[in-house]
Parts: C-alpha cells; sequence; structure tokens
C-alpha cells in the first residue's frame, strides 16, 4: 500500500490505515501460525520481507523515486532492524511453541513500552496520573499472564523452551515499540514507500543468515511445503506487509505515536477469535482476564494524550472564532 508522503493526511486516508492495521495485523498471527507449519519460521520471515521489499522498491524505481540515498537508508535500515527483525521476528519465532492468540495477547502490552519510551514526552506523559495508573496496571496483566504460562512450562517436559519464548516475546515487544519511536523521530527523505522498502529490504537479508546458523535449512525442501502454507506466506507478503506495514509506517508520520499503538487494542480480538475458530486454540479465564488487565491499562495510557488533543483542537477553534469575530484593523 503505498501512501503518499509529505502531504496532508486526509480523514479517509488515516480512517483506512486503521482499519488496515487494526484488522489485518490481528490476523497475520494466524496466517503466520500457518505458514511456519511447514516453512521454517525464520526462512519464512526472510521470504515475506525481503519479497514484499523488492516489490516495493521496484515500485518505487518505476515511480523515478531516488533510492540508493544513504542518509535517508540509514535510518531507514536500523528501523527495519529493530521493528521488524527483532520485534517481528520474536513474535514469528515464538509462534513455534506458543498459541497464536496467546502471542496476540502478551504483544497487546506495546503501548506500555511505548511511553516508557518516548523519552521526548515523559515529562508530559508521567505527570498524568491516568498514564501511571495505567503502566501499574498494565504490569500487573502482563505478570497474570506470565504466571499461569510459567506454571505450566516448569510443570511439563522441555518447558524451559517455553519461558525462553515468553522472554523473547517481550524483548521483542520492547524492539517494537522502540523501533517505532525511531520510525517516528529519524525518517528521513520523500519518499515514505522506499523507506518503508529498505526496511523491510534490511529485516530480510537479516533473517537469512539467522535462519541458516539456526540450523533450519537442514532437512527442508520446498517441495514438502503444502498450499495452504504458500497461501499464508502470500496474504502476509501482500496484506501484512505490503498493505498492513506500509499504512503502519504511514501512520506513525501523520499520528501520535501513542494513538497508533492502540492496534493493540484490536489485534488481539481478532488473533483470539481466529485462532480459536480456525485452530481450536483455547483461552483460560486467566487469559481473557489479563487481555482485559492489559487493555484497560493501555486505554488509560492514552486517556490524557486524547484529551490533551481535545483541549488542544477546543482552544484552537475558540481562537479562530475569536478572531473572526473581532472588527478588522
Amino acid at each position: 500500500m503505498a501512501l503518499p508522503a509529505n502531504k496532508p493526511a486526509s480523514s479517509l486516508m488515516v480512517v483506512i490505515a486503521f482499519g488496515i492495521v487494526y484488522l489485518v495485523w490481528g490476523s497475520t498471527y494466524y496466517f503466520i501460525m500457518l505458514a511456519i507449519a511447514h516453512i521454517p519460521a525464520l526462512l519464512m520471515a526472510f521470504m515475506r520481507f525481503f519479497t514484499a521489499g523488492c516489490l516495493l522498491m521496484g515500485y518505487c524505481a518505476l515511480k523515478g523515486e531516488r533510492i540508493f540515498v544513504w542518509k535517508d537508508m540509514k535510518p531507514a535500515i536500523v528501523t527495519g532492524l529493530l521493528l521488524l527483525l527483532v520485534g517481528n521476528g520474536a513474535v514469528v519465532w515464538v509462534e513455534q511453541y506458543l498459541p497464536s492468540s496467546f502471542v496476540a495477547v502478551l504483544s497487546a502490552a506495546s503501548p506500555i513500552w511505548f511511553v516508557v519510551l518516548d523519552k521526548r514526552n515523559w515529562r508530559i506523559n508521567f505527570r498524568s496520573r491516568e498514564t501511571v495508573i495505567g503502566l501499574v496496571i498494565g504490569f500487573i496483566g502482563v505478570i497474570m499472564l506470565f504466571r499461569q504460562r510459567a506454571a505450566e512450562a516448569l510443570g511439563t517436559v522441555g518447558g524451559d523452551i517455553h519461558m525462553v519464548a515468553l522472554g523473547v516475546l517481550v524483548v521483542g515487544s520492547i524492539c517494537w515499540a522502540g523501533g517505532s519511536l525511531y520510525s517516528k523521530y529519524h525518517s528521513s527523505g520523500p519518499s515514505h514507500s522506499v523507506n518503508t522498502s529498505w526496511q523491510m529490504v534490511a529485516a530480510g537479508i537479516s533473517f537469512l543468515p539467522l535462519s541458516w546458523m539456526s540450523g533450519e535449512w537442514k532437512g527442508f525442501h520446498m517441495a514438502q511445503v503444502t498450499t495452504g502454507s504458500w497461501l499464508a506466506l502470500t496474504y502476509l507478503i501482500f496484506l501484512g506487509s505490503l498493505a498492513g506495514y506500509s499504512a503502519y509506517v504511514w501512520l506513525l508520520q501523520v499520528r501520535p505515536a501513542t494513538q497508533v499503538s492502540t492496534h493493540s487494542y484490536v489485534n488481539p480480538v481478532v488473533a483470539v477469535l481466529l485462532g480459536v475458530a480456525l485452530a481450536h486454540e483455547k483461552m483460560t479465564l486467566l487469559q481473557v482476564g489479563g487481555l482485559g488487565v492489559i487493555l484497560t491499562s493501555v486505554l488509560l495510557v492514552n486517556l490524557s494524550r486524547y484529551r490533551r488533543e481535545r483541549q488542544r483542537l477546543s482552544e484552537q477553534s475558540l481562537m479562530a472564532a475569536q478572531s473572526l469575530s473581532s472588527p478588522a484593523d
């Protein structure tokens, strides 16, 4: 999805972009699970992001846009490594060991990390009672989820890998928030699409040696991949990456980062519904409760920002009305 950059964001484009990020990304947890059922996880991530990045870069080249400008490439590459290699890579790797619905629920804590890592707005955020209370409640929700999964892991053979998966998922969530903020404050260059393509290409290339070093290639043959896994990968390339990721990066440039992070409200719900309905996954009452606690915390964290935005718009409207009603000089 090649959205225009450096132009005033229309309300319709913002609504469409949010709709894509909310719904499409909620479904990607399920499609990742389908894809890695027959394609090694890190190799699948390479195929997904490298293919999507090359397609978008080719589109930019056809439009005559400048692609190889190092000062623009550097921040895009750093963003891609944080967001996609570590952030999304953690999700892909962890889904080998944990249900997709649970991964989506735990990932819902990412807006908490947005507030913690957004140093430029610490003074504003941490003066807000709603924000502080939301952070505390959010960590309680994460602990609720960890508690049950940790107990299950410790009580089963080979449970150590599940504990590692939980830790990797938290690190990935932190890097996702950090990469999103880095993208918002450091993106350069005239083209949003070129920046996005470099992010995906850089992450895709980085997944390849990691896949080889992890031993994923041993015994793997393309002929073993089912049609279902290929279709899932195609969905992730075109909808999850070209449409969803492009919309997300664009939104970071035109809307507040904490507002963009609200996709975490909807993504887990979509993921849980698909996981339960199609993959026959089960959610315990404690996990559902943990999801509710995390979403409550995220709402509280963003409540003060919404109030400030409404107050600012109200003040601007009042000033505009006063200027119109004042007599001309």
